[in-house]
């Protein structure tokens, strides 16, 4: 597998680049180069593209991530807050990733990036599709002092910081449906998987596990359940690089997570008011094996969505939301 990591890190720039350069540079003989790129082409789900004369390219050119740079990105303020940052190129879930080591001891602030994920995970134990390089996959913890009952609320700032982050990039539309995806003109952009683990009176650790599409084809998003979106179309072609991103949205959920531990959730509901395109709605809220319908009526100050029923106004803390039709 290593190997042929090194061949698509030769051709992620898209170009073409010949058998014959790319055995030398990385020491093996041009079968070995074709056979190679062959195997972990299908492995990756990636497209080679095989001219004469010419070589070997990428039919999507890749941005790879390099933790350098992503570190080399971060302002003062986040850096100092940066535990450690791992970048994978394959890993089950980011998310199982941290929550392991944060039971082994690892510092707040820790950051677990992935090229790709075999077993990502969303919400109500649904399969997040993750495929090689296409997308962001990150997960960052933190730990607090108070137990898992002082977090309520948090996956709603989560939500908030990564929308506000997305609208300074230039995602004027990005919009929020409680209580954590991410939505550009009623497609699903992204979301949020958030497991807290601890004593009940402390202390406590939270993983923040945040999926964003960047670029992902048609074929790559057929597993996809409802209708999706990235970053490449709803930017018309000019997606941000995915180290920019990746080290943007590291800096704000690193400044969200030590202000909320400090002033919880009351800051961010002006902005969560902002960026929710539910209000109003008529939906379902699935609860357990229970569906309950009426119409959204925004949030409570401690993040419960609130729902208007023909039975009188429900506070609920969980639950699937999902449009009326």
């Amino acid at each position: 597998m290593q190997r042929g990591l090194d061949l698509i890190r030769v051709l992620a720039d898209g170009d073409y680049h010949s058998g014959e350069l790319i055995a030398r540079r990385l020491g093996i003989s041009r079968t070995a180069v074709w056979k190679a790129l062959t195997k972990v082409a299908g492995q990756l789900d990636l497209v080679v593209e095989r001219a004469p004369g010419r070589g070997y390219r990428l039919a999507v050119p890749l941005q790879l991530l390099e933790p350098e740079r992503i570190v080399r990105a971060l302002p003062a303020a986040a850096a100092a807050r940066l535990g450690r940052l791992e970048v994978l190129q394959q890993i089950d879930s980011t998310n199982l990733r941290l929550m392991a080591e944060a039971a082994a001891g690892a510092p707040a602030g820790s950051v677990c990036l992935a090229e790709r994920q075999t077993a990502g995970r969303g919400r109500r134990g649904r399969t997040w599709v993750s495929p090689f390089a296409a997308n962001l996959y990150l997960s960052v913890l933190w730990r607090y002092p108070a137990g898992p009952a002082a977090l309520g609320g948090v996956s709603l700032a989560a939500g908030v910081t990564v929308a506000g982050v997305l609208h300074r990039l230039g995602l004027v539309e990005v919009g929020l449906k409680w209580p954590n995806d991410l939505l550009w003109q009623g497609r699903k952009l992204g979301g949020l998987l958030l497991e807290v683990a601890g004593e009940a009176q402390g202390p406590s650790h939270l993983v923040v596990g945040l999926g964003v599409n960047l670029r992902m084809d048609a074929d790559q998003g057929r597993a996809i359940d409802q209708p999706w979106v990235d970053l490449y179309q709803a930017l018309d072609g000019r997606p941000p690089d995915r180290n920019v991103l990746a080290a943007a949205l590291i800096d704000a959920l690193l400044e969200m997570l030590e202000r909320f531990g400090q002033v919880g959730l009351r800051p961010f509901l002006a902005a969560w008011e902002r960026y929710d395109r539910l209000r109003g709605q008529r939906v379902q809220v699935q609860l357990g094996d229970r569906v309950i319908a009426g119409e959204y009526a925004g949030i409570e100050p401690d993040g419960a969505l609130r729902l208007d029923t023909p039975d009188g106004r429900l506070c609920l803390h969980s639950g699937e939301v999902s449009l009326r039709l």
